[in-house]
C-alpha cells in the first residue's frame, strides 16, 4: 500500500470516528425552539423529544424511538410487530406506530388503501419540517403542522455556510466536527457526509 492510499485509509478511519461521536439517541428540534410537538384533535399535545426516554431518531429510511402524549402515554414509532414508520429517501413516511394505549396509527392512507377517497399522510421537507396529517382509529388526526411543525436535524446551505464561515475564520466552533480544535478536510469530509441527510443532535452548525 503507498502512501497515498494510507493517508487516504486514515482520513476516513478519523472520519468513521468523528461520525460515531456525533451519533445521538435522537435529532429533533435542532434549533431548540420547541419544534418537537404534533396535535392530536382528541388526545392533546403529542411530543417527538420528551424530558425523559430516547425521543426520536429521523433518517433516510426510517423514524424509531418513542414519542410522548400526556393523556395517552408513550408511542413507539418503530415497534416490531407493525413494521414502523419508514422514510422513503425523500421524506414521505409510511408505516405504521404504536400506541399501548390507543393502538396503531397510520402515516399514510397507503397503508389502508383508502388513497383518493381519504388521502392524507405525513412528509419530512428539506428543511427537515415535517407536515400533514397521521390517522389512529382511535384517537383521529394527528396535525403536523399546526403552530410550530415537528423539526428533524438535516444538513442544509445554512450549515455550508456556517462550516465555511468558521473555516475561514479559523475558530473552534462551530464548525469543528471531531473536536481537534482546528477546521480542516477531516471535518469537511464530516460535513460531506451528512449533506442533505439527516444529522446527530447537537449538530454544531445549527
Amino acid at each position: 500500500m503507498n502512501i497515498r492510499n494510507i493517508t487516504k485509509t486514515i482520513a476516513i478511519c478519523i472520519m468513521l470516528t468523528s461520525l460515531a461521536g456525533l451519533a445521538r439517541a435522537e435529532n429533533i428540534d435542532p434549533y431548540d425552539d420547541d419544534s418537537q410537538y404534533a396535535w392530536g384533535e382528541n388526545v392533546g399535545w403529542i411530543n417527538f423529544e420528551p424530558a425523559a426516554g430516547e425521543g426520536v431518531q429521523v433518517s433516510s429510511s426510517t423514524l424509531e424511538g418513542f414519542v410522548w402524549a400526556e393523556n395517552i402515554g408513550w408511542i413507539n414509532l418503530s415497534p416490531s410487530t407493525y413494521g414502523g414508520v419508514s422514510n422513503d429517501g425523500s421524506g414521505n413516511l409510511t408505516g405504521y406506530a404504536w400506541g399501548e394505549n390507543v393502538g396503531l396509527i397510520s402515516f399514510s392512507c397507503a397503508n389502508t388503501g383508502t388513497c383518493g377517497s381519504v388521502d392524507y399522510g405525513v412528509s419530512i421537507d428539506s428543511d427537515g419540517n415535517f407536515s400533514g396529517y397521521a390517522w389512529g382509529e382511535n384517537i383521529g388526526w394527528i396535525n403536523f403542522g399546526l403552530l410550530k411543525p415537528v423539526r428533524a436535524c438535516k444538513v442544509c446551505i445554512d450549515d455550508l455556510a456556517n462550516f465555511v464561515d468558521d473555516w475561514l475564520t479559523a475558530t473552534s466552533e462551530p464548525g469543528d466536527l471531531d473536536g481537534d480544535s482546528d477546521v480542516d478536510m477531516t471535518d469537511y469530509a464530516t460535513l460531506a457526509s451528512y449533506w442533505l441527510d439527516y444529522c446527530p443532535d447537537a449538530w454544531p452548525l445549527k
